[in-house]
């Protein structure tokens, strides 16, 4: 007969797994999550800059903040951080209105306490920069899981 086998007729199923697709879908995998790291890196490189040490409050509404121009950080000791620098209450008032005349008038504050900060510290910050025209600010905080 044409097309006949070597005598072995009985059909087995296939009894090794084939590994190396699973090895090049595993690669690929590792790329994307590698790329997609950089990203979120980079998107939350705008935000609390790493070298400040502080432990933010959680809430039950806390949510992602957009990056903003006036990034504010108090940390444990009441020390003022203006975008990742120390600086003072004078240094904070000379950037606004450094970004006022560059022609930015609708600013953005994120405002980062330690939870171990008097409340009073954070109204005081909160108060000096409404009066120094910037209404849309947000306090930072991290998520807090409700049981």
């Amino acid at each position: 007969m044409a097309g006949a086998t070597s005598g072995d007729e009985d059909d087995e199923g296939i009894t090794q797994i084939n590994v190396v697709p699973l090895v090049d879908i595993m690669l690929v995998l590792l790329i994307i999550f590698m790329v997609s790291t950089e990203f979120v890196q980079h998107e939350l490189k705008n935000r609390i800059p790493p070298n400040i040490p502080i432990e933010l409050p959680k809430a039950a509404s806390a949510e992602e903040t957009e990056p903003s121009l006036l990034s504010l950080v108090l940390n444990k000791d009441g020390d003022l951080f203006l975008n990742g620098k120390p600086a003072s209450m004078e240094d904070v008032r000379a950037y606004i209105d450094e970004m006022k005349a560059s022609g930015k008038t609708k600013m953005q504050a994120v405002i980062a306490a330690d939870e171990r900060l008097t409340h009073g510290k954070v109204i005081g910050l909160v108060d000096v920069i409404r009066l120094w025209g910037i209404d849309d600010f947000a306090i930072n905080t991290k998520p807090q899981e409700i049981e």
